[in-house]
């Protein structure tokens, strides 16, 4: 294995390459010291590269920098998720069932949608209040078309997820073109589009749908992937291991013919290997339910079609830079309206499939859809797993974290016999909790000289 000291171009201004024994190519930068530019210059290791000469030692000091930096990830919530769980158990031992994971599995994914589509808003330093009115309305006018009007139900699904597209669509216009805050035009849609919502209700205020029509068939909670198939849930498993590995020695293979850092082989088998475990005991578990329900598998489809698009294509990329600052991405050529108006239609979206998920759940479209404390739940998940209220940084993953500990919480304290009032107050703090940690978090970077 090379050694970090490997000699580099003196220049100060310049960048070298270094090789090691496997032909990988790393870099190092050269620069002159502040208090002497005469000064030779001092060669600056890539982090990766220390990693990797160091072995686990290399491990552990990486980590201590990112957490002296600020950049925590989702190490607080996934901390915070298992002291949760370890309480409940110990509370009642049925938490841990399969029976009752499989409730949490399954009744997270409706929220879940909506806080997929505040993540890329969230993502801008933005706020989307109207999520839960769009959820409401999509799933009525669904009942309403499916129903009362006797058109296919997978047509109406269409045009109901195409509704909430374009609201988010013409909210973004507003923000992006008008220049109307976000936070003035959601709230504005927060109450128009619950006002149409209740029209199209009518006087009955709840439009029963039969539980045999297709979308709600497909979400509903006796609907499984693979029914009556034990495997599935190990389908499921084994193609989230085969995509990681495809995906990790792809990057691999990318960076590496790119000259830059990558990650070597023993990290990638050992990230992966824990992501099987993870995987094959979940698959377990649910199959001693009843099995992996489809609300999950399109919940979990969805997390990984939007990640590979926000960390993946330009138009991710676009986002994140949008969120980091407005004006530096306008000097980059990024067209800032286009992406505030494409993201805002994005939440729009999610918050439509929502609304079905909502209407799978109960067979019906009601008053109550999308009321409530649905809005405040789904900004709750985005933040309590891990985006940032002030843009630039996150994950859709968070949706996927946030809502484990709401819907943990929720069940627990069910569970429990616990009033609702206290449910509100627990899950107040950890989301308060959340922000204080984002906002630490910052100010260690911003010390780290990071931000």
């Amino acid at each position: 294995m090379s050694d970090t000291s490997k000699t580099v171009k003196s220049d100060p201004a310049t960048t070298g390459k270094v090789t090691d024994g496997e032909g990988v190519v790393e870099e190092q930068d050269t620069v002159a010291p502040a208090d002497d530019p005469t000064a030779a210059p001092v060669t600056v290791v890539d982090p990766r590269l220390l990693v990797r000469e160091e072995g686990l030692k290399g491990y552990v000091t990486e980590f201590k920098r990112k957490v002296k930096g600020g950049e925590l990830g989702s190490l607080p919530v996934v901390i915070g998720l298992i002291v949760i769980w370890t309480i409940f158990q110990f509370q009642n031992d049925r938490f841990l069932s399969a029976d009752n994971l499989s409730q949490i599995s399954y009744f997270l994914s409706a929220t879940g949608m909506l806080a997929i589509g505040l993540v890329f808003v969230l993502l801008l330093g933005e706020i989307d209040l109207s999520v839960g009115s769009v959820s409401g309305l999509a799933s009525t006018l669904f009942a309403v078309l499916a129903v009362n009007q006797g058109v296919s139900a997978w047509l109406a699904l269409a045009l109901a997820v195409l509704t909430g597209i374009a609201i988010g669509a013409l909210h973004g216009w507003f923000f992006a073109k008008v220049g109307v805050p976000a936070f003035v035009v959601t709230l504005a849609g927060f109450l128009g589009w619950n006002g149409v919502m209740l029209w199209l209700l009518g006087d009955s205020g709840t439009i029963n749908i039969p539980s045999d029509e297709g979308p709600v068939r497909l979400l509903g909670q006796s609907s499984f992937f693979m029914d009556q198939a034990i495997i599935g849930a190990y389908i499921l498993a084994g193609l989230a291991v085969t995509l990681s590995l495809v995906g990790n020695f792809g990057e691999q293979r990318r960076r590496r013919a790119a000259g830059v850092p990558f990650r070597p082989t023993s990290e990638i088998l050992l990230r992966v290997g824990a992501l099987a475990l993870a995987s094959f005991v979940a698959a377990a578990v649910l199959n001693n339910a009843s099995g992996v329900s489809n609300a999950l598998v399109i919940f979990l489809a969805a997390l990984v079609i939007v990640d590979f698009v926000l960390r993946r294509t330009t138009y991710g990329r676009q986002v994140f830079a949008v969120g980091g600052g407005i004006e530096a991405a306008r000097r980059a050529g990024i067209n800032v309206p286009m992406v505030r108006i494409t993201v805002f239609a994005i939440s729009g979206g999610f918050a439509a499939v929502g609304g079905m998920f909502f209407a799978g759940q109960t067979a019906s479209a009601t008053l109550s859809a999308g009321g409530g404390n649905t809005l405040m739940l789904a900004i709750a998940a985005a933040v309590i797993g891990g985006t940032s209220l002030f843009g630039g940084r996150g994950s859709v993953w968070s949706a996927l974290l946030g809502m484990l500990v709401i819907q943990s919480i929720q069940t627990g304290l069910n569970l429990l016999n616990m009033n609702t009032s206290i449910q509100y107050m627990i899950t107040g703090a950890v989301l308060l909790g959340a922000v204080v940690i984002d906002s630490v978090s910052r100010k260690s970077q911003k010390a780290a000289g990071r931000a």
